[in-house]
């Protein structure tokens, strides 16, 4: 019988796998892109991003959340998620398209009529999906969830890119996401062998309309917090800003995800089914934490301490306004894995007010911050975004005491020696390297020194972490629990 430490092992290896290969052909597919497409075509799509993901969210309804907290869910508890699921989509496309002209007006920019009642689409599309969704995520089963994002992403990649190509502009970016949202929720079914049925009982939803609406508020509130820099510089600036700000946020997010989303698909279902013993559940939590630091600092630092080189080699010096924003954005994404660990840890335990009201305050209080700052011009912006998301680590560590008795000494011995290494070895590389005058080879020297002195160094201090990450890369034995 494959025991928790084994299936956590399998699905944190599996996460990084199909997530690594989720951002090369994320990076490929936006290198074309973005060699092809201008500024303001990503911003035309960047400024309709906001009511996109909510919509997205509000359609979702919390319900793969609340399914994965159910003890005993059922086949009708996963119909009752479906038909809701789609009736609010409907019901949202309906609003959203009859408000279309006004998002257009808001902007001064007719052309987001036609290509705001296009993209909304997707959220409909992506309705279907959320009850099979909901069952794979619920039974941890990464390994399916990977083959059929990887398959979607590429085919919707393709899709862009000939579409670009073919002259077609912003329409190849928002054509990419309904197809990448289409593909994702045929596959949903096949892999989930789940059909709706229509003999459905709503008392289901009843049950968890608290918990799941809770998730609903965080996550506008989340999305608002994500793209409120969108809407501000669209509103106060040009597309072009937008779009320098939207490539930006794309680079960076791609990083950050790729640890955010390896430990979301594990993280949660994990804590859930260890609630009951505290002790061991703190143990679990500490020993994500330690890999969530191993991982994001090295590559969300080199990421920053890399971003001029790699802008201008990968998608050309057009963009180079893009790079400054991206360092900036970069070292808030280097603590942004560890905030979704511990509201993983949260929503698990079944506070999902908590988590809630948590997120509805570092929203608002950024918003705030972003629209003061605004005046300033957008490198202030982003600099007050990142200095708010760093410090509100501490909130979630206030509130993670709670839960597991997690100390602040511990946190701190846990990440520090993780990011104390990253940042000198980042420092380092840049002065080591200032005087190649040479693009490329100064790229490549950066990635070189800090990977290797950081792998080297950590092996010599005797790391667990690396060790038994070297071990799961090699051929398994089993394991006692």
């Amino acid at each position: 019988m494959t025991t928790l430490k084994e299936k956590t092992a399998k699905g944190l290896l599996w996460g990084g796998v199909s997530n690594g290969i989720q951002q090369l052909l994320n990076a490929a597919i936006g290198i074309f892109l973005a060699r092809r497409l201008t500024q303001d075509d990503y911003g035309m799509v960047g400024m309709l991003a906001i009511f996109t993901a909510i919509g997205t969210s509000l359609q979702e309804g919390g319900f793969i959340g609340a399914l994965n907290k159910r003890k005993d869910a059922t086949y009708n508890d996963f119909n009752a998620v479906f038909w809701t699921s789609v009736g609010i989509s409907t019901s949202i496309y309906a609003l959203l398209f009859a408000g279309a002209p006004l998002i257009a007006r808001f902007y001064g920019i007719d052309e987001l009529t036609p290509l705001a009642r296009y993209i909304f689409l997707s959220f409909v599309i992506s309705s279907l999906s959320t009850a099979p969704r909901a069952y794979l995520f619920r039974n941890m089963m990464v390994r399916e969830t990977s083959i059929m994002t990887i398959t979607s992403l590429a085919v919707s990649g393709v899709v862009a890119i000939w579409m670009a190509y073919e002259g077609m502009a912003y329409w190849g970016i928002a054509t990419q996401n309904v197809v990448y949202i289409t593909l994702i929720a045929a596959q949903s079914f096949y892999f989930a062998k789940w059909r709706p049925s229509l003999k459905v009982d709503f008392t289901p939803i009843r049950e968890m309309i608290g918990f799941s609406s809770r998730l609903i508020l965080t996550n506008v509130f989340n999305i608002i917090n994500q793209n409120i820099f969108s809407v501000i510089l669209g509103k106060m600036y040009t597309p072009k800003v937008v779009g320098d700000y939207t490539q930006a946020n794309k680079w960076t997010t791609m990083g950050s995800s790729l640890i955010s989303n390896m430990i979301y698909g594990v993280a949660q279902p994990v804590f859930t089914k260890v609630e009951e013993d505290h002790d061991r559940q703190k143990t679990v939590f500490r020993k994500l934490l330690r890999f969530t630091a191993f991982v994001c600092f090295p590559l969300m630092l080199g990421l920053a301490l890399t971003a001029r080189e790699f802008i201008v080699i990968l998608i050309t010096d057009k963009w180079i306004e893009s790079a400054g924003i991206m360092q900036v954005l970069c070292v808030a994404g280097a603590f942004l894995p560890i905030t979704t660990l511990f509201s993983n840890l949260i929503i698990s335990r079944g506070h999902s007010s908590t988590y809630m009201w948590c997120t509805v305050s570092l929203c608002l209080t950024q918003t705030i911050i972003a629209i003061v700052m605004a005046h300033w011009g957008i490198y202030a912006m982003v600099v007050a975004w990142t200095i708010v998301n760093i410090a509100w680590t501490g909130v979630w560590l206030r509130l993670s005491q709670r839960e597991i008795a997690l100390r602040a000494h511990e946190f701190v011995k846990d990440i520090s020696p993780y990011l104390l290494l990253s940042t000198a070895l980042c420092v380092g590389a840049h002065f080591a390297t200032d005087g190649i005058a040479n693009l490329y080879l100064r790229f490549a020297a950066k990635i070189v020194i800090v990977a290797l002195c950081y792998i080297g160094i950590l092996w010599l201090l005797g790391s667990n972490i690396l060790k038994e990450s070297v071990d799961y890369l090699k051929p398994q034995k089993t394991q006692k629990p």
